[in-house]
């Protein structure tokens, strides 16, 4: 999958100007990314469930732990990649953010969507992710069009996009 140019580097970190950070996600996470995902679970239903039928009702800690690894295979392999938002201790999962090639036809080059806890909607931690992810995207990855389902267009207008 040629979406990127070979010689990108992924970005391993990005601070957020409220002291969070982002990075790379792996199965080494899942002690804190399933508490998170399922505690914030009707919400992130409402947002990608009609789109991506994530995350499940009833995600074990296992299944959450292949989704994991399986993202991490494909952050390595740069086909698409999935950021945690962390504290600096990193005792919790504060949200995510996702980069991947486009799945709808267009002239986007990705698709990017993220999201935070429940706890964080609302807040200064959420308004600082929504600043920087978009300036993120135009500064360090090699995107001239990223679509931001959610946020550009509806994510029911992006299911009603056609397929590539």
């Amino acid at each position: 999958m040629a979406w990127l140019p070979d010689d990108f580097v992924h970005p391993l970190r990005v601070d957020l100007p409220t002291g969070q950070h982002l990075r790379p996600m792996g199965p080494e996470d899942t002690e804190v990314d399933h508490p998170a995902v399922m505690g914030s679970r009707e919400r992130l239903w409402a947002i990608y469930g009609e789109a991506w039928g994530w995350p499940p009702a009833h995600m074990t800690v296992e299944q959450d732990r292949e989704d994991l690894a399986r993202h991490a295979r494909e952050t390595e392999a740069h086909q698409s990649f999935l950021y945690g938002l962390f504290d600096d201790d990193e005792a919790e999962l504060l949200g995510c953010v996702y980069v991947d090639p486009p799945e709808k036809a267009g002239d986007a080059d990705a698709e990017v969507s993220w999201w935070v806890v429940d706890r964080l909607v609302g807040t200064a931690v959420e308004a600082a992710l929504d600043d920087l992810v978009p300036r993120w995207l135009a500064e360090r990855w090699p995107l001239r069009r990223p679509r931001l389902p959610g946020r550009d267009l509806t994510w029911a207008e992006w299911v009603a996009l056609p397929d590539r």
